[in-house]
């Protein structure tokens, strides 16, 4: 698709077009680099956007161009991303950029793009309107059922949890990678491998007759769609002129195969991807979908953003030295105008708690010293457990902090209550919504019960509410438990007729079951029950504000699913608060001051990580981590540390003799002069004092 019409030598972007990123280093104009990704619009092109070389931009940036030059409409220009953080800073800056035009242009991540796809044909993957969508913890609730009748009799409490775990993730990476049950089934080698098959296809069918899909399936379903439809292939290729895709190295068989049937022959594409930032094989992601793009497209232009407008030059020599031990189709060497800055530290101290002593000393005594906000420091690290000694000494200075990982607000018991009741008004068929509440508040339904009442279901492949209309419930169940089956099916059915008004619905529901005395009853205070309401009102208010936007029941609840599985992948940092947070989680945010916790054997690279592909990513891990500081980086590592109740020896990190000498220092080891030791314990101590004071 070639442009008309005249065009500048370079691309310049207003200021008050342009909102700052968190580092506002950004230049107004685009480089010769970023200007060439943007003005590519003729066949494929492949961007690989090193860490801080402002992708975002470069995104938005196109996206204007083509709606400006390109002469596409902004309905026509899709953009694809894997998080609602990027999604929204992408629109953000086309709206801004593009102005009222910009807000037409389709930002929205891989999930939401393949629910939209769904949405407009149920029926041919099987689904009906109204259909739900199951998060993590329904799923795994699910397969826990599904083990516990494959294995029969008793079966102990944490072995069925492991287990549904790890089946969970089996079938994950098979869907992600377009295989069936049938398929799975056939390509089983292993007895465990055989018995997850199995279940996948119990729970595939579970999953129908619960009219519901799981996360993966919004991706597994649209590509099952456009494959066996060339009309509807066509009609969405018709659709989506060009398609910018965010984070491509993170994409599984799936996603690429989604891109590859929306994109079609002419290749109207842009993805832009960082190979040495692909830290997600674990969950699918193939980073050798580089190398399949460029097979798939001969004519695949590549343009490397290589200069970062984040970090000092002495941090990015670090991270090339680190990456150039890795394999690489297409090699690149990040660069920096922003000087060298200090040198990378290695600080060893003696153990763990050493650590969090030393970490918490010098983020007290850098914050006093530069006047710092509490939110230009953070900790990162590879695994959560890590993290504890840290926050003792934290709290024990009053030193505000945010660690990564928390409990979305949809893991509440009394939000995950209140969503399963809007779920059975929206679809009755959502077994898991009813097993969850029908004896919430209780309802003298025993397990006895609902155990006859699951077999009638099965006999007769109905839905759990369905099978209470059965002639022979009483037969089954008892007359008294069911005339209360069916007392609760009128019931339910008789605020399903006012769903029009959702929220207002939802809150006259709860109040008339009695909810809200029945969560004070469960609740240890007066104070914790409030506290539980309150977010009932928050979950009721938001379904009241997209509901006034105009969306149907449905696509509220779907939107609010689709909320709480993307918002599990990120955290939004605050600037008054010192961020701690796993490597994983990092990635993609920024700060001025890092501290890279456990730089040893067995922490990074990971344990049980042997392969060399294992050690490749945990490399990769290691780099995100160094990309992450803009002005300072301090690698820490311990010579003891305390592990599963023992006191072991730690070996320093393979990946510190990869670090280039001339760019890092040492600190703490055995011959260090003890007037430097000394000198920084007084710096130290100054700054406590200066806190405590």
């Amino acid at each position: 698709m070639a442009l008309v019409g005249p065009q500048a030598a370079r691309l310049t972007l207003r200021p008050r077009d342009h909102p700052l990123s968190r580092s506002a280093l950004f230049p107004v104009e685009l480089n010769p680099q970023q200007l060439r990704a943007v003005r590519h619009t003729d066949g494929p092109m492949l961007v690989l956007a090193g860490a801080g070389s402002g992708k975002t931009r470069v995104i938005a940036a196109k996206i204007v161009h083509l709606l400006q030059q390109g002469g596409l409409a902004p309905e026509q220009v899709f953009a694809v991303t894997f998080t609602n953080r990027a999604a929204r800073e992408m629109s953000e800056r086309v709206a801004a950029s593009a102005g009222r035009v910009g807000r037409h242009v389709s930002v929205s991540t891989f999930h939401r793009l393949g629910l939209r796809i769904i949405r407009e044909q149920p029926v041919a993957v099987g689904l009906r309107p109204g259909f739900s969508i199951f998060n993590a913890g329904d799923a795994e609730s699910l397969l826990r059922e599904l083990l516990r009748m494959h294995w029969g009799g008793e079966v102990d409490a944490a072995a069925l949890r492991d287990a549904s775990r790890a089946a969970m993730g089996m079938i994950s990476n098979w869907k992600n990678g377009l295989l069936t049950p049938e398929q799975s089934a056939a390509e089983a080698r292993s007895t465990l491998d055989r018995t997850h098959a199995a279940v996948y296809r119990d729970y595939q069918n579970h999953l129908l007759m619960s009219n519901a899909v799981d996360f993966d399936d919004l991706l597994l379903h649209p590509v099952r769609l456009l494959q066996s439809s060339a009309e509807r292939r066509a009609l969405w290729q018709a659709r989506v002129r060009y398609l910018l895709v965010d984070e491509y190295q993170d994409t599984n068989g799936a996603q690429y195969e989604l891109i590859r049937l929306l994109a079609g022959e002419r290749g109207a594409f842009t993805v832009v991807g960082d190979d040495d930032q692909s830290i997600y094989a674990w969950r699918g992601a193939r980073p050798d979908n580089l190398v399949t793009l460029a097979g798939d497209y001969k004519t695949l232009a590549v343009v490397k953003l290589e200069q970062n407008y984040r970090s000092r030059s002495s941090i990015l020599k670090s991270a090339n030295a680190l990456i150039s031990h890795n394999p690489h189709l297409y090699e690149k060497r990040l660069w920096s105008e922003r000087g060298p800055g200090d040198p990378v530290r290695v600080v060893q101290v003696d153990d763990d708690e050493a650590e969090a002593d030393r970490i918490t000393s010098e983020i007290v005594q850098r914050q006093a010293q530069r006047r710092a906000s509490w939110g230009e420091f953070a900790v990162v690290y590879r695994s959560n457990h890590q993290a504890r000694a840290l926050e003792l000494r934290l709290q024990a200075l009053r030193v505000p902090y945010r660690i990564s990982g928390g409990n979305s607000f949809f893991d509440r018991g009394e939000v995950r209550d209140a969503l399963a009741y809007f779920r059975l008004l929206v679809n009755p068929d959502d077994d898991g919504a009813l097993l969850r509440v029908i004896n919430v508040p209780r309802r003298q339904l025993g397990a006895a019960t609902l155990n006859a009442l699951q077999r009638v279901a099965a006999q007769r492949r109905r839905s759990l509410l369905a099978a209470m209309d059965a002639t022979n419930l009483a037969a089954e169940v008892g007359g008294t438990p069911a005339r209360r089956l069916a007392g609760f099916r009128d019931w339910l059915g008789h605020w399903r007729s006012l769903l029009d008004r959702p929220a207002p619905t939802l809150r006259a529901l709860l109040e008339d079951c009695g909810y809200e005395s029945w969560l004070a009853q469960q609740s240890s205070d007066a104070d914790q029950a409030r506290i539980r309401w309150s977010n009932i009102e928050l979950l009721l208010a938001a379904i009241e504000r997209r509901s006034l936007a105009g969306d149907e029941p449905a696509e509220v609840l779907r939107s609010l699913a689709l909320d709480d599985a993307l918002d599990r992948e990120e955290d939004e940092p605050n600037p008054e608060q010192v961020q701690l947070l796993t490597l994983h989680a990092a990635k993609g945010l920024e700060f001025a001051h890092v501290w890279l916790m456990g730089f040893e054997e067995g922490l990074l690279p990971h344990r049980n990580c042997i392969t060399d592909e294992q050690i490749a990513e945990e490399r990769r891990l290691a780099y995100v981590g160094l990309t992450r500081a803009m002005e300072t980086l301090t690698l820490t590592l311990t010579r003891r540390r305390r592990s599963r109740g023992e006191t072991r020896r730690s070996e320093p990190s393979r990946f510190l003799a990869e670090l280039p000498e001339e760019y890092v220092v040492w600190e703490g080891r055995e011959d260090e002069p003890e007037e430097r030791k000394e000198a920084r314990a007084r710096a130290s101590l100054d700054a406590l004092k200066n806190l405590l004071d």
